[in-house]
């Protein structure tokens, strides 16, 4: 418990930097967009292709990324469920809605909560694989058809799934770790120190983008849509991971930990921006990742106290 709870703490003290950074605006009013761009485009993928370049592949596609796939779809499915008749939104919403049920912030916070509370990072690479490359481009694929934006082919998806650096990032670190290569120094070294740039960066712009959140303020009557998915958040997902690992993977101890406190993750900031792209959804984006945030960090010391 000591360990968790210490890991927590530098995971907090990093935001708090960040919210105080965002407050006295010594970086300028850009500054989160900037510390975003760069951990997805360059940090984060060096990041994600060092720690699985040494990782074990069957692990990292083993019972967790059944745990992940289950128990987001199963939520997100909870959330049309509940939604679709009762508040009768339009597809677009409804989507936007179980989305933000179900998918986790895995990268900004997943990484930093994989390094400093389980010990390893690679333990966020089975939740991120999933979503990069099945669940957010299954998503989008029904948003782009409800929206008649443009035809979506599978191979459309496809494209667009290769093209995001933390899949090429995952991938190409999965292949090192399939073949054993070893990469020489000249190109390991470069790529680690520019992966250490990532998690201080990730919690930074964490920090900056509370400055200012009030969430439910103009909910434009989307309330009820926004604490059903914020349940369902924090609330379901984590125990229908736990439900899933326990009895139907039969994980236990660490193994058992780690699904739940990555489904307990809050929901993912992209949320936002993807339901600002659709003009659909936007206030119960914003008011879902506002509210998760501010409750799931905390909420998740309670994890293993209930898993004994």
């Amino acid at each position: 418990m000591g360990g968790v709870l210490s890991g927590f703490a530098v995971v907090w003290t990093v935001i708090v930097v960040g919210y105080f950074v965002g407050r006295t605006g010594v970086l300028g009013p850009d500054a989160r967009l900037i510390l975003n761009r760069l951990t997805f485009f360059v940090a984060s993928p060096a990041l994600l292709f060092t720690t699985l370049s040494t990782s074990n592949p069957t692990a990292v596609l083993g019972p967790q990324l059944g745990v992940a796939t289950i128990s987001a779809f199963l939520t997100g499915t909870l959330f049309v469920l509940i939604t679709r008749w009762w508040l009768r939104r339009d597809l677009t919403e409804t989507v936007i809605g179980a989305m933000s049920a179900s998918t986790v912030n895995s990268a900004n916070l997943g990484l930093p909560i994989a390094l400093y509370v389980l010990g390893d990072l690679s333990h966020a690479a089975p939740i991120i694989l999933f979503q990069l490359a099945v669940y957010s481009p299954i998503c989008l694929a029904i948003l782009d058809a409800s929206t008649s934006r443009h035809r979506t082919t599978p191979l459309t998806m496809l494209i667009q799934t290769a093209r995001n650096p933390m899949i090429v990032g995952s991938l190409a670190g999965l292949l090192v770790a399939v073949f054993g290569w070893k990469l020489p120094p000249q190109v390991a070294d470069p790529v680690e120190l520019i992966a250490g740039a990532a998690i201080p960066a990730m919690l930074i712009a964490f920090g900056i983008s509370l400055v200012g959140s009030k969430p439910l303020e103009r909910a434009a009557g989307r309330r009820a849509d926004t604490l059903v998915a914020t349940g369902l958040k924090l609330v379901v997902h984590p125990v229908l991971a736990w439900l899933i690992a326990a009895f139907v993977f039969r994980l236990t101890g660490l193994d058992l930990f780690i699904a739940v406190i990555m489904a307990a993750l809050p929901t993912a900031q992209n949320i936002f921006v993807t339901a600002s792209r659709y003009d659909r959804g936007v206030t119960l984006a914003k008011d879902t990742v506002l509210l998760t945030t501010v409750i799931a960090l905390p909420a998740m010391l309670l994890v293993p106290l209930l898993l004994g």
